[in-house]
């Protein structure tokens, strides 16, 4: 963290040497965030099924049923290998005790042995609702006659299909069972027509959320802009 403050100072200091129009400077920084978990003495991490909480509209598009769950899954184990140095275990099938997510998280006993049992620092639990919406709709354009030239406004029929994602992540002490970290990541993703393909939604809707789940475990760089005041 010291190097990064250092290089921060040393790039303000330069750019405000930088020659400025009306007594300012916009810059961009890129600033370092913290991991949102602390990892110290925390090296493997179980990562079990998430609950899902809700799944609709699947089955219209192109006659799909996804498997959400299993998706989601696959996917969060391959990020957290990639982009963190935790070691990632995967437990298997869990029989929880309950599958109402606000009593889960009360089940120090149940996440604890399940901790011991996986040997893992880190338990990663949590919920998925994956919505799929018809947001098809009537748009206005403009249209020119090919008679006369003339531009008129007409209400054009466009297909839109909607993804919504909302994922609840919570984060156990494998020694405890305590709950450590929870929150909530939420993102909508809109495609034009009528049959596009769910699990691409879907992974669109991942892609935009994976800087905010990385950095639950990891560092990441932020870009910011500041305005420097030279006068």
């Amino acid at each position: 963290m010291h190097r990064n403050r250092s290089f921060v100072l040393a790039t303000l200091l330069a750019l405000a040497a930088l020659p400025a129009f009306g007594g300012s400077v916009e810059v961009k920084l890129k600033l370092p965030q913290r991991a949102r978990l602390d990892l110290q003495g925390r090296k493997t991490i179980a990562v079990v099924p998430f609950l899902v909480v809700s799944q609709e509209g699947a089955e219209k598009i192109k006659g799909r049923n996804i498997d959400v769950q299993k998706e989601f899954d696959r996917y969060l184990v391959k990020v957290l290998r990639r982009e963190t140095e935790l070691k990632v275990i995967e437990p298997g099938p869990v029989q929880y005790p309950t599958y109402a997510l606000d009593q889960l998280a009360k089940q120090t006993d149940f996440w604890h042995a399940l901790g011991e049992r996986a040997g893992a620092d880190l338990v990663l639990a949590g919920g998925l609702d994956f919505d799929i919406q018809d947001r098809s709709g009537y748009r206005t354009e403009e249209y020119t006659s090919p008679y006369n030239g003339q531009i008129y406004l007409r209400q054009v029929l466009v297909e839109q299909t909607g993804f919504q994602y909302d994922i609840l992540m919570q984060v156990y002490d494998g020694k405890t069972g305590a709950l450590l970290y929870t929150d909530n990541f939420k993102d909508f993703q809109s495609f034009e027509g009528e049959n596009t393909d769910p699990l691409a939604g879907m992974f669109k809707n991942l892609l935009s959320l994976e800087d905010r789940i990385v950095n639950v475990f990891k560092q990441k760089d932020v870009e910011a802009r500041r305005i420097l005041f030279t006068q």
